[in-house]
């Protein structure tokens, strides 16, 4: 069933929705390859196989689209993060599969990376406050595992926040130079990171 013009287009839309599912991914390969900037609602229905005003019965704009692949990031980022809580791992294992998850995304999901860390600010003002209360939710899991690893004695006492910085700086860069084709995997580059920052905190 299409979406109507006149309605929000939602997330949960996107699961029960082919058409909509395929705009989604085509719209994150363009943004990818060309910038959001540069890539006209008409470049999206041509990729999706539709005419421009099919399109218009599945988003209402272009900041649609955007909205949603951010939102999708932050989806796929928390349930992870919630995800591995429930595991009850220890603070070390626990925050490289973190970073294991982020730059995964890299391979899985270039286009979603790229759009949510060059494009926030082009967000409707309503969904950037929204996306920023994502961000922040998900940086307390982070945060939270930390001061946890400090407290059980795993990493040494150190600036919560600031490690948190520093592992989000690690990972969200990747994408800048990460190749999908190239001979690292995700994990192994997660791994190395890890050994460099995650060690770096923990008690010798």
């Amino acid at each position: 069933m299409a979406v109507s013009r006149q309605r929000r287009v939602t997330l949960a839309s996107v699961d029960s929705n082919e058409r909509l599912r395929e705009i989604l991914d085509q719209s994150a390969k363009l943004f990818d390859q060309r910038g959001y900037d540069r890539v006209s609602v008409e470049d999206i229905a041509s990729a999706s196989g539709i005419r421009k005003a099919t399109l218009y019965h599945y988003v209402r704009s272009k900041d649609d689209i955007l909205v949603l692949l951010h939102q999708e990031f932050m989806h796929l980022v928390l349930d992870a993060a919630e995800a591995e809580s429930r595991q009850q791992l220890d603070p070390r294992s626990q925050l490289v599969s973190v970073m294991i998850d982020i730059l995964a995304l890299m391979k899985t999901h270039r286009g979603h990376v790229r759009v949510f860390f060059e494009h926030h600010r082009d967000l409707p003002t309503q969904a950037r406050k929204g996306i920023r209360a994502d961000r922040d939710r998900y940086e307390k899991i982070v945060e939270a595992i930390i001061a946890r690893g400090i407290s059980t004695g795993q990493f040494r006492q150190v600036d919560v926040r600031l490690s948190t910085l520093g592992i989000f700086g690690m990972c969200n860069w990747a994408y800048q130079w990460y190749k999908p084709s190239g001979p690292m995997s995700p994990e192994v580059i997660a791994r190395f990171f890890a050994s460099c920052i995650v060690d770096g905190i923990g008690k010798r």
